[in-house]
């Protein structure tokens, strides 16, 4: 599995890459957004870890670019704690944040979390190749999905979801369930993460997300996926 490290702090950068590469994986880096973007362009990339401030180009846009062409998982990382921060990176596209200091096995077991839900589906035979919800066609080996023949790209977080609102059509699930299920029990980021996504998802496969005909919403209790 081959990791993209993006960070113009080199000492930091290659601490990372050394404890990466410690743990199998291999490693490529990038010292400003610039640089980022043609890398992800040009390689088979499996997982970028993205700092917030960079030269030349910034995070924000970085991720945006990239998601302009790839939906390889994103980890936006930023020394900056406001929430404000960590929300616009999830709009812009990152399926994680992390915040500067961080303890390196604490991104290591983000990763592997990260890339254990991308990969299980070859693993799991006993998952349904495709998987067909009126006008929305979902394929979990190349994990795509389709409404009308029209294909959505979905980046790795949100397909996560619908997949889990799929296969349980009419069950409702909080925010906080939702985090548990799609980010790990000792996820330490807030239910705002899901309304994030939930926000994008539907802007990417209702035709008015503001009236909402798949992934619906119980006030005062959470989302769930319509019944056919």
């Amino acid at each position: 599995m081959k990791i993209l490290v993006v960070d113009d702090e080199r000492l930091l950068v290659k601490a990372t890459k050394f404890n990466l590469e410690q743990e199998g994986y291999s490693v490529v880096t990038a010292f400003d957004g610039e640089e980022a973007i043609r890398l992800a362009h040009d390689n088979t990339i499996d997982l970028i870890l993205l700092d917030l401030m960079l030269p030349k180009v910034d995070g924000f846009t970085v991720c945006r670019t990239i998601r302009g062409f790839s939906n390889v998982p994103i980890i936006m990382i930023t020394a900056k704690s406001e929430d404000i921060d960590k929300i616009l990176g999830l709009e812009y596209g990152a399926d994680d944040y992390i915040t500067k200091p961080f303890n390196i096995r604490e991104v290591t077991a983000r990763i592997k979390a990260i890339l254990r839900r991308v990969n299980q589906g070859g693993n799991n035979a006993e998952k349904d190749k495709l998987i067909v919800s009126g006008d929305i066609t979902l394929d979990y080996n190349f994990r795509r999905i389709s409404i009308n023949d029209r294909v959505i790209e979905l980046t790795s977080k949100e397909f996560d979801l619908l997949e889990l609102f799929i296969r349980n059509p009419g069950k409702v699930y909080t925010r906080e369930n939702l985090l548990d299920i799609a980010w790990g029990f000792d996820y330490p980021g807030d239910v705002r993460t899901v309304d994030v996504h939930i926000r994008r998802l539907r802007e990417k496969i209702e035709k008015n997300p503001a009236e909402p005909a798949y992934i619906r919403t119980k006030w005062g209790v959470g989302y769930y996926y319509k019944k056919d």
